[in-house]
């Protein structure tokens, strides 16, 4: 039975690397390096499925590895720290929170989006450095054209008739 949408409901492994556009193998090396979730317990012969909290997740995985090119490790802190903000976020929406304590959870929270940014910083510093070599590379690229253009006009010119006075020499 599928949901509005045509997905079902709790998809398998291989429905779900469609969805995210990854692998079967790929999203089973993320459970076992503990960037998704282990896959719970199931009876013998039965097949691992996704909710849609798995799921997002897993595209969450995959668009901040192909937004930041950020190493396995890197994603691991970035999702530690999003999965610690969020904890934050829940314990805020309680009303019986005393103001001192929300202090101290917003400071939480600033220090796990401070680790966030770092890492995107970083990624950014080294976009900028490339994007920087690469200007330069192709500055040198179309200086050198311009040279071996204006080189192939002046060996392409034809050649100058001689004076009238001097041909008849």
């Amino acid at each position: 039975m599928s949901e509005p949408g045509g997905r079902a409901p709790n998809p398998r492994i291989g429905d779900v690397a469609k969805l995210v556009g990854t692998t079967p193998r790929t999203i089973r090396y993320y459970e076992e390096i503990g960037l998704l979730p282990p896959a719970p317990a199931r009876p013998a012969g039965g097949h691992r499925t996704y909710s849609e909290a798995e799921v997002e997740r897993l595209r969450e995985v995959m668009r901040l590895k192909d937004l930041l090119g950020v190493t396995l490790e890197e994603l691991k802190t970035l999702l530690a720290a999003e999965e610690a903000r969020a904890l934050v976020r829940a314990k805020l929406r309680r009303e019986d929170v005393p103001p001192a304590r929300r202090r101290e959870l917003l400071n939480e929270a600033l220090g796990h989006i401070d680790r966030q940014l770092e890492l995107v910083d970083r990624r950014v510093r080294e976009l900028t450095k490339l994007k920087g070599e690469l200007g330069e590379t192709r500055k040198r690229v179309r200086r050198r054209t311009r040279e071996l253009e204006a080189q192939d006009q002046a060996t392409s010119l034809p050649n100058d008739p001689l004076p009238k006075d001097l041909s008849n020499a």
